[in-house]
């Protein structure tokens, strides 16, 4: 009886422990990355880098993309961004327990709206601090912007390879198409493409770049955007 309540008790007080440890690094990261995201506004606004964005020459409004395009880029990057607040707890739940099973950072949870901050206001570096810092971008983000406008602003601020910054400059360096002219097959292509754009570019490898394709058309099927039989069409009609 006595050991079953030293039992119970050294548990709690190693559940104290580390509730008070991971307390204490939240606390000390959320400070790092709170400064991080000041140093970063100070040298300019979260505002002024946008418009930035906006004036583009490029620039693609959500209302000249290609449907298709839009549910492809939301069911294989994030397919909870309508619902969720910018942070995705979930994600970052399975990230965090993915990472401490590879013992690396080698999932990031990261939200449209985590990689619209990330491409506006910090560098591609995969630290604690700058995963904090991101929480009080996306904050400022999604209480300033639509979720139209989020995702707008994120394909249009993200890397395409080959130097490419925009959808637009991919759809018309891959393609020689304007977005809205985009085949299923391509959009899709498109949408995969700035996970990993040294990889997934098709100017590095279209075997890579068609395996992409396959993992997007999945995760369509996966969330209902498309059905099996139209992900196999469409991956026949791409070929």
């Amino acid at each position: 009886m006595k050991k079953g309540r030293l039992i119970r008790k050294i548990i709690c007080i190693v559940f104290l422990i580390l509730l008070c440890s991971t307390a204490a690094v939240t606390v000390f990261f959320g400070i790092k990355g709170y400064q991080m995201y000041r140093a970063a506004i100070s040298e300019e606004s979260l505002e002024k880098r946008i418009e930035e964005v906006r004036e583009k020459e490029h620039f693609t409004h959500y209302s000249d993309l290609p449907q298709f395009y839009i549910d492809a880029v939301i069911s294989v990057e994030d397919h909870r961004f309508k619902s969720h607040p910018g942070i995705d707890v979930i994600a970052i739940c399975r990230a965090v327990w993915t990472d401490i099973r590879a013992m690396s950072f080698k999932e990031g949870g990261s939200t449209i709206t985590q990689q619209l901050a990330k491409n506006l206001l910090f560098t591609r570096d995969k630290t604690l601090e700058r995963k904090a810092a991101e929480v009080f971008a996306v904050f400022a983000i999604e209480s300033q912007y639509s979720k139209e406008e989020i995702l707008e602003l994120y394909v249009n601020a993200s890397s395409f390879g080959s130097g490419y910054e925009t959808i637009y400059d991919a759809s018309k360096g891959y393609f020689k198409k304007v977005p809205s002219e985009l085949t299923d097959y391509e959009a899709a292509m498109l949408a995969g493409v700035p996970n990993a754009p040294s990889v997934y570019s098709p100017d590095v490898s279209m075997e890579l770049a068609a395996e992409r394709v396959g993992q997007v058309l999945d995760s369509m099927v996966r969330y209902g955007y498309v059905t099996e039989e139209e992900a196999k069409q469409i991956e026949k009609d791409g070929i």
